[in-house]
């Protein structure tokens, strides 16, 4: 007998019978990320009752929209893009506490109307809650947000009690080494670090998280995931979808930055790191860093490590696509790169990673290698467009990752 059936007061809990109440307040609501990955998310969780009892869920955004339709336009995420159907009396349970605050994001008011909203809601639960801002925008943009949480007090909301609030801040953390220092320096002048995280969502996919128990705790291949039986590795990172409304900030960062130096990099990592000391973060982290390390320099130029290329029109299931410079906010002569092969090398002690690892990500989009389609549509090919080996790869489709040995 189902547990809701013995215990029928425990319908509709939370399985963590411990979570405090919690608001959640999502940056970038009207975004890409928010529709695809974050409401999806706050939906499975709800099927699987792991909310708190007591959640809510607030949308912050440029767009005025108002709540009503902000519930609709969640609601139709969840219809397009969960790997569950869409479960009404579910929804309804998070729908009810969903609302949405319209305001700029260096706008110092839509801060004040934003901690005015959250006591609100405090004060209608009558009771503490912790908040846990998800910052789901363009990089351009962290600094502000992060200046204007700051000055609003509600990054102080319960310092030093274990309601305190909370920052999530997504990838790419920064454009380059100083940036990226200074992202931190803004983090720190507002936030204590252990009010912070630092996510790359990548690593929340199955398979990822797999990986270090099919590598340390499967006694088949742990013996065997050394250099001394594998020669290299390598991870494709592929998908069936353009970048879509991202054009703007696609053409800004492109695949390197996009792509590589946070999920294609933490795979590479996951894949050939030595094992931790324990599964504890830190830990882990320790054993990422030594392998990051232990990679030789790429070669760079022609005849080197690292080709830039960017996808062209074809067909995914039997529709017609755009190539990259036919995407909407694409400058029809850029040279940004939306897929990068590279391989690189790496040398460790101990002999248990592999010496070389070669990583193409994002290397096709189109075909899937499943489909029983073979038509000359869907088989990959490549044109040179530029001097400076820019081209262009039809694609192939897959949007799992997958990492083959």
């Amino acid at each position: 007998m189902a547990d809701n059936e013995r215990h029928p007061f425990l319908q509709g809990l939370s399985k963590h019978r411990g979570a405090p109440p919690t608001i959640v307040v999502i940056f970038g609501a009207s975004g890409d990320l928010t529709a695809r990955k974050l409401i999806p998310a706050v939906f499975n969780l709800a099927v699987d009752n792991l909310l708190p009892a007591d959640f809510f869920l607030v949308g912050y955004g440029r767009t005025a929209i108002p709540d009503d339709e902000f519930r609709k336009l969640a609601a139709d995420a969840i219809k397009e893009f969960s790997r569950r159907d869409l479960q009404p009396a579910v929804w309804e349970r998070v729908a009810r506490n969903t609302s949405y605050v319209a305001g700029g994001y260096d706008d110092a008011e839509a801060y004040v109307r934003l901690a005015q909203h959250i006591d609100q809601l405090e004060r209608q639960l009558g009771r503490d809650v912790q908040t846990l801002f998800y910052i789901s925008t363009p990089p351009s943009v962290f600094a502000p947000i992060l200046k204007g949480l700051g000055s609003s007090g509600l990054a102080a909301r319960h310092r030093d009690h274990p309601l305190h609030s909370k920052v999530i801040i997504e990838k790419p953390f920064g454009r380059d080494l100083a940036s990226a220092k200074a992202l931190n320096e803004t983090i720190r002048s507002v936030f204590d670090e252990h009010q912070v995280y630092r996510i790359d969502h990548y690593l929340g996919k199955e398979t990822v998280q797999d990986l270090l128990v099919q590598r340390f705790a499967n006694a088949i291949f742990e013996p065997l995931w050394n250099r001394n039986f594998i020669n290299s590795v390598q991870i494709t990172v592929a998908e069936e979808v353009g970048v879509g409304t991202r054009g703007g900030y696609y053409e800004q960062a492109g695949a390197l930055r996009d792509m590589i130096q946070n999920h294609t990099m933490q795979l590479v990592a996951l894949t050939a790191m030595e094992p931790p000391v324990s599964l504890d973060a830190e830990a882990i982290r320790d054993e990422k860093v030594k392998l990051l390390r232990a990679i030789q320099p790429l070669a760079l130029g022609p005849g080197g490590d690292v080709a830039r290329a960017q996808y062209a029109a074809g067909m995914i299931g039997g529709k017609m696509v755009k190539g990259y410079l036919e995407e909407e906010g694409i400058n029809p002569q850029s040279k940004t790169e939306s897929t990068r092969p590279f391989g690189c090398r790496s040398i460790t002690g101990g002999g248990r990673a592999c010496r070389s690892i070669c990583a193409p990500a994002n290397a096709w989009r189109g075909a899937s290698p499943k489909s029983p389609s073979t038509s000359n549509d869907r088989r990959a090919r490549c044109s040179t467009r530029t001097a400076d080996s820019i081209s262009r790869p039809i694609r192939s489709r897959s949007r799992s990752s997958r990492t083959r040995g």
